[in-house]
């Protein structure tokens, strides 16, 4: 999640390891103390991707107001630095930012033609969906699914559905009846995740604060996955609990399932959710519950559908080990009242061969999606695969919270076989293999045009804080639009985050599994944020192709990899650079030639400098942590692969920004929209101009 809730994710090193593999039966009705449990989830309700009620919000600008834009400790998580990077050598193969320490001569068998690309949900959508009642959140988490015809992308805290023909909203229009500050805002036909799953607006402007029912939970993380098989959707968030006068998390969190009833995402949908609050292990009494169950994300085999989280404790820093769900896929399709499945939590189950005795919990164990219908995994009784990474201190150091060296030359490959006794009866088999690939290690904080210098009339929010001279109905100093209380106005262009070494979005395809993460690498004797990428054979449980991407200038960051079934990719990630604003960008992978030369997204081209409140330590403290990411997306649909990544689509400068009543003229209410006279659609919202671009290749 990284949105909202105070949590330290420092990163460790990893001594040498050797490769090691350990086989384990799992009975769903196995006994707690293993571990290993059954978990039954049963169907909460019906609903579609449709605006809940709400009281209009009537915001005037008033900085009391802005005050309220962010949920529980937002501003208390956004302001830890984050782990220090890597600071050894990681080297490319060459200065071209290929990707390949094990580059070959042989032809490619990706090269990727673009075909059209559209920009998906923004930061204005976000914060003026269901009447203005949402909070202002970043980064977006980026979940998007693509399939029988239709594209669905979901982000904190909105969502919106797509003809795959067109990149036209395939919502109804709710422009009329989206009323914030007495004007009807067009937010693309997007609706808030609150709503579609049924909830309380997330923060009710229309009652004053210290009244009940201004609170509604908070919902974070959201992933998604179109299956072909079953011609079903599934979205998935993690829902924390909320005080609903106060806003506070109550510490009880669960996972809500969405699942469509038929292959058309504008239809109806059956939920069913999942209490992860007690899902951790209490290591030596330092990591005792309550949990979160941060950070999820599913995938699909033949038989089942997969969960994956990360829990850490409530009460103070550590973690509690990656936790890993499964379900009847076609249980879920049918709409059953019931589903039981089992559960598993990670930790312990890393073997440690340079230790005698010694284990790791897993660490974002990310199951892995197949592309159509005829890429599933069917031996051993059908089986899922996952891929995890092992330098941060959540799996090296847990409980003790002493960082190491970020950085480790392992992968951990999971699988779980006879997954087809979640449709009747028998045991699940786990098998744990760690793999041996080469050095990885956190990487540096992106740069961006201007990183580390005054914001100039281009980068509006913080130009804002610093500017003392501006009329306003407050008082002189566009800083009074944003606080009550004077901020010092030192603030500079930022860097934005670049994730840590966590494994990104793993899949499953032409037998093969493939996944990326971020990392640092060194080129022109500097390190920069960089991609290493892996394609495994699940079956010797060894790497068949892996290397780097990274370039001169340039940073890359937050991968997603998409394979069609015959084995040819595409990479999706975000671009930055010493001259390059934060762009989508792209790479061709297969298993033939590895990653080739990396390209921007026609139309994805970044557009000015990220300006979002995360950039700046008088809005969430000093040091501030410019959130990024967490993560982009890739689906795949037949032969075409389709690409959601974070980029800043729109350029808005000072005056745009700084226009309408409360700087005594004429323009839009609503503070630093760019959304002119005609009332938006903006660009932006005040405290943030986050967009997301999709596109679709055919490789």
């Amino acid at each position: 999640m990284e949105t909202s809730i105070h949590l330290r994710r420092l990163l460790a090193t990893i001594a040498t390891l050797a490769l090691l593999g350990s086989l384990v039966a799992i009975a769903p009705a196995s006994v707690a103390a293993s571990g290993i449990h059954s978990r039954t989830i049963t169907k909460a309700g019906t609903g579609s991707i449709s605006t809940g009620t709400f009281t209009p919000s009537a915001q005037t600008g008033d900085p009391l107001e802005l005050q309220d834009e962010m949920a529980g400790d937002e501003g208390a998580d956004n302001q830890e630095a984050g782990p220090d990077p890597y600071d050894g050598a990681i080297s490319l193969s060459s200065g071209r930012g290929r990707g390949a320490s094990v580059n070959s001569a042989s032809k490619a068998k990706s090269n990727p033609s673009f075909k059209f690309g559209f920009e998906g949900l923004n930061h204005y959508q976000q914060r003026y969906s269901r009447g203005g009642n949402q909070f202002s959140v970043e980064p977006p988490d980026q979940g998007m699914c693509a399939g029988n015809g239709f594209i669905l992308e979901t982000v904190n805290q909105v969502m919106n559905v797509f003809d795959q023909s067109n990149g036209s909203s395939a919502l109804p229009d709710n422009t009329a009846t989206n009323i914030v500050s007495g004007f009807p805002r067009n937010v693309n036909h997007a609706v808030d995740l609150n709503s579609f799953y049924g909830y309380a607006a997330a923060v009710n402007r229309g009652i004053a604060p210290g009244n009940p029912g201004r609170f509604g939970p908070f919902l974070t993380d959201p992933t998604c996955l179109y299956d072909a098989q079953t011609n079903r959707w599934f979205n998935v968030v993690l829902t924390l609990n909320t005080n609903s006068t106060t806003g506070g998390f109550t510490l009880a969190n669960h996972l809500d399932i969405a699942v469509s009833q038929t292959g058309d995402p504008t239809g109806s949908w059956n939920f069913y959710s999942l209490d992860v609050t007690s899902d951790g292990t209490n290591t030596g009494g330092a990591n005792p519950g309550p949990y979160l169950g941060d950070y999820p994300h599913i995938g699909a085999d033949a038989n089942g559908f997969y969960i994956t989280t990360n829990a850490y404790p409530w009460c103070c820093n550590g973690f509690s080990g990656a936790q890993i769900y499964g379900f009847s896929k076609a249980q879920l399709a049918a709409g059953s009242a019931s589903i039981t499945g089992f559960h598993v939590d990670t930790s312990g189950l890393v073997p440690l061969a340079s230790e005698a005795g010694s284990s790791q919990p897993g660490f974002t164990v990310w199951p892995a999606q197949s592309p159509g219908t005829g890429s599933f995994a069917t031996n051993n009784g059908g089986t899922e695969y996952f891929l995890s990474s092992n330098a941060a201190d959540e799996a090296q150091k847990p409980v003790s919270g002493t960082a190491g060296t970020r950085s480790s030359n392992k992968i951990v490959l999971w699988a779980i076989s006879n997954t087809s006794a979640l449709n009747s009866s028998g045991s699940l088999g786990l098998s744990v293999k760690v793999i041996g690939v080469g050095q990885y290690g956190v990487p540096p904080k992106q740069k961006q045009p201007g990183s580390g210098t005054s914001p100039t009339v281009t980068t509006p929010q913080g130009f804002c804080i610093n500017d003392t001279t501006t009329p306003t109905v407050f008082g002189p100093g566009c800083w009074n639009v944003l606080f009550v209380a004077q901020p010092a106005h030192d603030e500079v262009i930022s860097r934005p985050d670049s994730n840590d070494t966590r494994m990104q979005q793993v899949m499953y395809a032409n037998g093969k599994v493939w996944g990326a993460l971020d990392t640092a690498v060194t080129v022109s004797g500097a390190n920069r944020a960089g991609i290493a990428w892996y394609v495994v054979n699940p079956n010797a449980g060894s790497i068949m192709k892996a290397g780097y991407l990274g370039a001169a200038g340039m940073d890359f960051t937050y991968p997603a990899i998409g394979v069609t079934g015959n084995g040819r990719g595409v990479m999706g990630f975000t671009a930055t650079g010493d001259a390059t604003f934060p762009s989508a960008a792209y790479a061709p992978i297969d298993a033939v030639s590895g990653v080739g030369s990396w390209g921007t997204v026609p139309g994805g081209e970044g557009a000015a400098t990220d300006d979002g409140f995360t950039s700046y330590k008088s809005q969430v403290g000093n040091p501030p942590r410019t959130r990024w990411g967490d993560y982009g997306a890739a689906a795949v649909v037949g032969n075409s692969v389709w690409l959601a990544s974070e980029y800043i689509a729109h350029a808005c400068d000072y005056a745009d920004w700084a226009s309408g009543p409360v700087f005594g003229a004429a323009g839009d209410n609503l503070v630093g929209t760019c959304g002119g006279s005609s009332h938006g659609p903006g660009t932006r919202s005040a405290l943030a101009n986050w967009s997301t671009f999709i596109s679709k290749f055919t490789p």
